[in-house]
């Protein structure tokens, strides 16, 4: 597949520059986004255009909202966070996939072709790729 490099939104940049420097704890897949816990506390949320948001944990998981999250879903996102903050790395999680790599974040890249979108979280050591598709509502995330 050919990605093209797509600019980035103002917003985008605005949130870009705040998880620069942070270490990504772990990730979920939730509704049409990828939720990634950051080491400062807060929930930086990839949605399938590559749109993002940040928000505080706390704040971030108690708002999540689908047909796919109970309130007991909720709970467990919250014990997971806290956990994976706690710790930094967590073998037995219910509903976060802790990271298997140190990806402290140094730069984030977004490229395209048609309906897909591949966002390159790049860290020092690794780096993760969260892989969407706006046409079948699909979400990946890899290490690598």
């Amino acid at each position: 597949m050919a990605w093209s490099e797509i600019e980035t939104s103002t917003h985008q940049d605005h949130v870009i520059k705040h998880v620069i420097g942070a270490t990504v704890l772990g990730w979920f897949i939730a509704g049409e986004a990828a939720h990634f816990l950051l080491d400062i506390g807060f929930l930086w949320t990839i949605y399938l255009d590559g749109e993002m948001n940040l928000l505080p944990q706390g704040v971030a998981i108690a708002e999540l909202e689908g047909d796919d999250l109970t309130s007991a879903d909720r709970t467990e996102l919250a014990f997971d966070a806290d956990l994976l903050l706690q710790a930094g790395h967590v073998e037995e999680l219910k509903r976060f996939t802790a990271s298997t790599v140190e990806c402290l974040v140094a730069s984030v890249e977004v490229f395209g072709v048609d309906g897909r979108r591949l966002l390159v979280i790049k860290g020092d050591s690794a780096s993760l790729n969260v892989e969407t598709s706006i046409d079948n509502a699909e979400i990946s995330v890899t290490a690598g």
